[in-house]
């Protein structure tokens, strides 16, 4: 099996993190193991990398990339989990002096076409990044009211025409069931007027997204999350988040920022009373972007936005 992923932002990434080489590490989106084999590389044999993915095949994968390193522990579970994950690898007892979390799809789950996350491929409506859950794009596809539909569309996609695209397929789906990626395609360009379709990115690019978010619980877990591994950081330990889509980046912005600043005194109190003390400093004021050249090995990574903040 090739699990073909180009890690993003990588050298950002690894200068981000600012590597102690006997730290505990959490690289909790591993992928295909790129970002979490230049992070193994920069420890000792007393540092510590917990990698996490979803995706069995993912771990497969990493555990090929990285095999020689005996400190490295895989689990397969998903980055939200982090509650369960630190009781059972005792990082409550040892803190982490720092997360990295890719929340792009790789390119592997993109390219396997029988996963069902791509418009460009035709497969079986799936988008489960974890195969063990129940809900699937097909059950939101052909179950989702239409109120619901247009919910998703137009808040996890941002699309303009979440309206018609939701009236659409529910009109398709009382005919038969929309079985396949391609056919979910064929319903957007009949419900996207043709002017709309002749410019900018392919017409299905927003609805899919957004459907992928709904079926993985993108958004909902990604804000507690945070706070959950800002507890978990010891003094001076980073959390590095590569967002690619403005939402997610919103998300990060708000919830580093909230973390940075938490009093909640009207501004007008000469002091402090709410007794809240800020948790982080964010290091990047502006996300840091990919570069040119990483642009031109890596189309995918243009979208891609890097955020970090470190623990006070």
């Amino acid at each position: 099996m090739d699990f073909k992923h180009i890690s993003v932002l990588l050298d950002e990434c690894i200068e981000g993190l600012d590597i102690r080489p006997d730290g505990v590490y959490v690289d909790g989106t591993m992928g295909g193991g790129g970002h979490s084999l230049q992070i193994v590389k920069h420890l000792s044999k007393r540092g510590r990398l917990i990698g996490i993915d979803q995706d069995i095949n993912a771990i497969t994968a990493a555990k090929q990339r990285l095999e020689g390193y005996d400190n490295v522990t895989y689990v397969h579970k998903n980055f939200s989990q982090i509650d369960e994950i630190a009781q059972e690898e005792a990082l409550y007892q040892s803190g982490v002096d720092g997360f990295l979390l890719d929340l792009g799809v790789s390119s592997h789950q993109l390219d396997e076409a029988d996963r069902g996350f791509s418009y460009q491929h035709n497969a079986q409506l799936d988008m489960r990044m974890d195969i063990r859950k129940s809900l699937s794009a097909y059950s939101v596809v052909n179950t989702y009211s239409q109120e619901e539909l247009i919910r998703i569309l137009r808040d996890y996609g941002e699309e303009r025409w979440a309206g018609r695209i939701a009236e659409f397929i529910v009109k398709e789906r009382q005919i038969q069931p929309i079985q396949t990626t391609f056919d979910l395609v064929s319903v957007i360009k009949k419900a996207v007027p043709k002017g709309a379709r002749s410019d900018g990115p392919h017409p299905a690019k927003r609805t899919f997204q957004a459907i992928r978010i709904e079926v993985n619980g993108e958004l909902e877990i990604l804000e507690e999350t945070i706070k959950k591994m800002a507890d978990l950081l010891n003094t001076g330990g980073r959390i590095c988040i590569i967002t690619f889509h403005s939402l997610e980046d919103r998300i990060v912005k708000n919830v580093f920022r909230n973390l940075e600043n938490p009093c909640t005194c009207p501004r007008d109190f000469p002091v402090c009373v709410c007794g809240k003390k800020p948790v982080l400093k964010v290091i990047t004021r502006k996300p840091i972007l990919p570069g040119e050249e990483e642009l031109k090995v890596n189309n995918r990574s243009r979208s891609a936005k890097l955020r970090i903040a470190q623990k006070l």
